[in-house]
């Protein structure tokens, strides 16, 4: 049988098909195309929108086609960091680029005094351990605070709608930017280290907190029937029946916010609350790129530093997640050609 003559059988039995079928199949078509034109409409819209809100900014492309030699230019620079401000050391012996870098590497005193000194503003060194510990800091006198609103926040702890005052102060909390914090405690503390470190301890009342209260909803009953049966008091119940079973999970959360409470003292540092933040600001407001190159390299030698040793711990005290990788197992990683292609072995 010919081509021509299956077509003809298949559209005489296409004709003759219950009425109730070529209604249904004409329903499918017709969602089908109504859904390719509402694609094909929504695409054009977000483009549109898109390019208004471009037109809005004030972008345009002739401006970026004049700034674009220039924009070169300053990559050039970023390519070729200087470590000239690495530590006191190579700044009093005036070494320049990665010799500056290799040689106070060299001289393990130079570091220490780097941080001993509290050069913060001055050394890239002294900025980088400025910016951990405002971190640290901050993530340390913010964990109380959100412990208890975290606590008192679950409606298994404190009943509705109580239980929303603590919510709702933790959702004020995060709804400011921590950047809007440290402006917030100029009066206090000025913008210093100090307010960088408070603006944190603040933030993470309402991040950390909040997910201490995500965390004590998916509790099981059974410890908490339990302990309540034994005639427990309700701060015993809330102790021993309900934090019993996430305290693992409140150090890891905890861990978590700790990563991004070191980003955000980077950005703390932009606007002059200290670190190495502060540092690259400086090196940027004097157009020296190739040393400010040298500052964001610290940078991210900071945040994934702190980020591999968080995985690695919250992976020992969750044992159901991905185990986490080492540094050294991460980088050769990246020399697995077939996970990049995606053609890699899968366990």
């Amino acid at each position: 049988m010919t081509d021509d003559e299956l077509r003809a059988d298949g559209a005489g039995e296409s004709a003759s098909a219950p009425r109730h079928i070529q209604d249904a199949l004409s329903t499918i078509e017709r969602a089908q195309f109504i859904r390719r034109v509402l694609i094909f409409v929504g695409i054009i819209a977000l483009l549109a929108l898109t390019g208004i809100g471009m037109t809005y900014l004030g972008f345009t492309v002739a401006q970026i086609y004049r700034q674009l030699p220039q924009f070169l230019n300053n990559v050039a620079e970023f390519l070729s960091p200087d470590f000239h401000y690495f530590t006191l050391f190579a700044i009093q012996n005036d070494l320049h680029g990665f010799s500056a870098l290799f040689e106070s590497l060299l001289a393990p005193g130079s570091l220490l005094d780097a941080v001993l000194n509290r050069d913060q503003g001055l050394s890239i060194i002294g900025g980088a351990v400025a910016t951990i510990v405002i971190g640290f800091t901050g993530t340390v006198i913010g964990f109380p605070l959100a412990l208890i609103f975290g606590v008192l926040g679950s409606e298994r702890v404190t009943p509705f709608p109580f239980n929303f005052l603590f919510r709702g102060t933790m959702s004020v909390i995060r709804a400011v930017p921590a950047l809007v914090w440290v402006l917030i405690y100029i009066p206090l503390v000025g913008i210093t280290p100090v307010g960088a470190m408070l603006a944190i301890g603040t933030d993470t009342i309402g991040n950390l907190g909040r997910l201490f209260t995500d965390e004590l909803e998916e509790v099981s009953d059974g410890p908490i029937e339990a302990i309540s049966s034994t005639g427990a008091a309700s701060s015993q119940t809330v102790v021993f029946g309900m934090l019993s079973q996430v305290s693992s999970s409140f150090v890891a959360w905890t861990l978590y916010i700790l990563e991004i409470n070191v980003r955000i003292a980077v950005s703390l540092g932009v606007v002059g609350a200290g670190g190495i933040g502060q540092y690259v600001k400086g090196r940027l407001s004097l157009l020296a790129y190739d040393q400010a190159a040298a500052g964001i390299a610290m940078i991210i030698v900071i945040v994934l530093s702190v980020e591999l040793t968080s995985s690695r711990l919250r992976a020992r005290l969750r044992p159901g997640e991905t185990e986490s990788k080492g540094i050294v197992d991460a980088l050769l990683d990246l020399a697995d050609t077939g996970k990049w292609l995606g053609t890699g072995n899968k366990k």
